[in-house]
Order: structure tokens, then sequence, then C-alpha cells
């Protein structure tokens, strides 16, 4: 059986991206009892990690920061359980759990992915997930590589894979002309989006970038060949080696749904001190709204101060956030997913990947549960998380109700935790 550790303190934040570190970093330097902890191997989350660099200040600047807080940090935990001032996290050896009096979630967001036929061919893949293998070292030197969906994202993925050498075929956006320029030039506009922008426009100069586009269709025989896009009533295919695609983020709320935490609109509801329904509970980063690090950090900086009893420090922030949350509804009508996107699958196309649910076997149903009970969707080991997001789109449907565990882990895990019985527990999350 794998052994379990325990450890106590006074704040717990769960996720070690921007929001993840900056709350930590503050709670730490008020000096409370810190434990930050993630499930990859290094901090930073998507956005940051090994991005230590004199390039990258901000990443470098939070990264020493939080060192210098001495907040401890533990890597490769993986937080499947949050119950009653607990959390439990699997780790390679075991099961950490910890006791504590606040707790932040930080947990980030997911990439959406919309079916089409061919979009489980290997090579089509996430564009924060092409992004984050680069980073491990994925060489993508000479490869050509189509970026689409939607989104800033996608402008910042085929930056940094040009940047390694990869040769970007072009940027296809999902969203108007009109839509897309409206919203680049409020944030050229921007005093603290701007000098980002022109940098960005710089390192994307040469790069065809169509608005109004999107894959219909990967082409190959076992691995990708080509894509084919949609470009107003035109369909064109490209020679390729990866098509790194994403439909917007979903916020990982799972964790706050089992702390009993009030969702709107899909994100964890909080008051002016990111402190969410659930009194000690709070929350900060894409969890409360997708609107990038900047914002992150911002939010991860006052959940840490009112983690704290410094509600001073906080409210201080306040305004700038409310700037970012301009920002972020600028950005969610920019970007709006267009109806058409809804007519890409056709019925063989694979809806859930984990149990092989095809796009037909899910048409006619009134509800998510009502598909999962007839055809097995979403009870893979990814426990729905890409085909629920598509779903909900596709279908209207209700996203699943988070349940423990959130996460896969084994049997010997589940069984050390100390928590009541549950019986949505039996129904799926084992491997």
């Amino acid at each position: 059986m794998n052994r379990i550790r325990r450890a106590a303190c006074d704040v717990a934040v769960v996720g070690a991206g921007p929001a993840g570190m900056a709350a930590a970093a503050v709670a730490a330097e008020a000096g409370l009892s810190v434990l930050l902890l993630d499930d990859n191997v290094f901090p930073g989350g998507q956005i940051w990690r090994r991005e230590r660099t004199a390039a990258n200040r901000s990443a470098s600047r939070w990264l020493d920061r939080l060192e210098r807080a001495q907040a401890k940090t533990i890597c490769g935990a993986s937080v499947f359980h949050v119950h009653q001032g607990r959390l439990a996290a699997e780790q390679a050896d075991g099961v950490l759990e910890v006791s504590f009096s606040k707790l932040i979630l930080a947990t980030g967001a997911r990439e959406r992915f919309l079916p089409f036929p061919g979009w489980t061919l290997p090579g089509v893949i996430g564009a924060g997930a092409l992004q984050s293998l680069i980073k491990a070292g994925l060489p993508v030197a000479g490869k050509r590589i189509v970026v689409a969906g939607t989104g800033p994202l996608l402008l910042a993925v085929a930056a940094y894979a040009r940047e390694n050498g990869a040769a970007i075929v072009c940027i296809a956006e999902q969203a108007s002309r009109a839509s897309f320029l409206g919203f680049g030039l409020r944030a050229l506009l921007s005093g603290s989006h701007s000098a980002a922008a022109l940098g960005l426009l710089r390192r994307l100069r040469g790069i065809p970038h169509w608005t109004g586009s999107w894959p219909v269709a990967a082409l190959g025989k076992g691995s990708l060949e080509a894509v084919r896009l949609a470009r107003g009533r035109a369909r064109i295919e490209f020679s390729c080696n990866y098509l790194a695609c994403g439909f917007h983020l979903v916020p990982s709320t799972e964790l706050a749904e089992l702390a009993g935490c009030r969702l709107e609109r899909g994100f964890v509801a909080v008051d002016s001190r990111q402190e969410t329904s659930v009194t000690g509970v709070f929350c900060a980063g894409e969890g409360t709204g997708v609107g990038g690090f900047e914002r992150a950090l911002l939010e991860g900086q006052i959940a840490g101060y009112a983690s704290a009893g410094r509600d001073e420090s906080a409210l201080r922030l306040v305004r700038r956030r409310r700037a970012a949350e301009r920002h972020v509804r600028s950005m969610g009508r920019a970007f709006a997913l267009r109806a058409e996107l809804k007519s890409l699958p056709d019925n063989d196309t694979v809806v859930c990947r984990c149990e092989d649910v095809r796009f037909g076997s899910l048409r006619g149903f009134p509800s998510w549960r009502a598909a999962k009970l007839a055809t097995r969707c979403g009870m893979g080991p990814c426990q729905g998380r890409v085909c629920s997001a598509a779903a909900e789109f596709l279908f209207g449907w209700e996203a699943p109700r988070a349940r423990s565990p959130v996460f896969p882990v084994s049997c010997a895990s589940l069984a050390q935790i100390d928590c009541e019985p549950n019986p949505d527990t039996l129904q799926g999350g084992l491997r």
C-alpha cells in the first residue's frame, strides 16, 4: 500500500502558475506558513514553465520572489480531493495529506477542443500543448505547422514555435476580421497591453494570418499529413507536420466544486478579496475568468494578502484588476465561437476519445447524463475533461458535476484519504 505523509500549514495553494506563485509569495512574506502544490515537475504553470530567462523578466522576478519568501513548493503532487480543511495529493511514492487554515485555488484552465474529421490523428495537438512540448524539448526546427482555432494564444504559440525553428504555414482565426482588428486596436491603445501587442506583431511578421478561417478536416494515413481549412466559402489544403489547434480555454473548477464553492457562468464566483462562497477558500487566475498572466498575478496577490488578513493591501490592487476584467470581457466578445463550428463533426467523428464515442451516437440525447448512461461518453480516464466542453458547445448540455477524486488515482491512494464516503466515487475516476 502507498504510504501516506501528513503536513499542516496556514495557507495551502493549489497550482503553481502565475496566480498561485503570486498568492504563495505574498502570503509567505506576511509571515504565514505556506505550502504550494502543483502536479508539474517545475513551477510556472503552462505559461512560465522553464521560462527563467533574461527574456522573460516577469517569470524570473516571480520565481525569485517565491524562493525568497520561503514558501514550500512541492511539485509532482496531483491534488485529487478537498474536504473540510484537508486536501489529498497523489505523488509518485504515496499520498500527501495537508491540513490548512486557508486554501487558495489557482488551478488554471485547459484547452477546449472541438471535434472535426481527423482531429484524433497523431500530429493534431492543442495549441498550448504544442508550446509546452517545445519547452520540454520537442524538436520543431523545419517542421511545417498550421496554428488554428481562436484567441490570442494562437499568436503566442505561433511566435514561440517560429523562434524555435518551425515554419508556420499560417494562423487560422475563426473570429471575423472586424472582431479581431477591434480587439487588437483596443490592446494597442491599452497602456498595459500595448507593448506586448507590438512585440507580438513584430515576432509574427511575414506569417499569413487569416480571420474567418478554421479547420474542417485533418488528413493523413496513420498520422497528420495535411489540413483542410475553411476560408469563407473556399476550402484550402496545406501539407503540414503539426496542426496546433485550440478554441478558447476551459477553467479547471473541479476542486472548487468539491470544496463547495459556487459557480457563475462556468467560473468560480469570488468577492473583491478573491474569497469564494466558502469562508476561507479563495480562488485566483483562470478559474475566475480567462484573462492572461497579468490578471492572474493581480488576483493571486489579492488572494494572498486577503488570506493573511491584509485587506488594505489586497484592496489597493482591486482597481487594476477591474481594468484587467474589462480586457477579459473584450476578449470574450471578440473571440466568441461562431455557430458554423457546430457543424464541423460528421456522424463518424469521435467526440469522446477515451471511450471512442462518435458524434452520431450522441445526437438526440437531452443531457450529458442521458448520453453518458447510454454511450459511456465521459467515463474514460479523462473523466470528460475533453468531451464535456465540446458537448457543451455542440449540444448545449450542462457540464457534469465534479466529484472526488477529480483525477484518476490508484485505489491505494484513494483508500488512504480520510473523508466521508461518497457514492459517486465508485462510478469512475479510478485506474
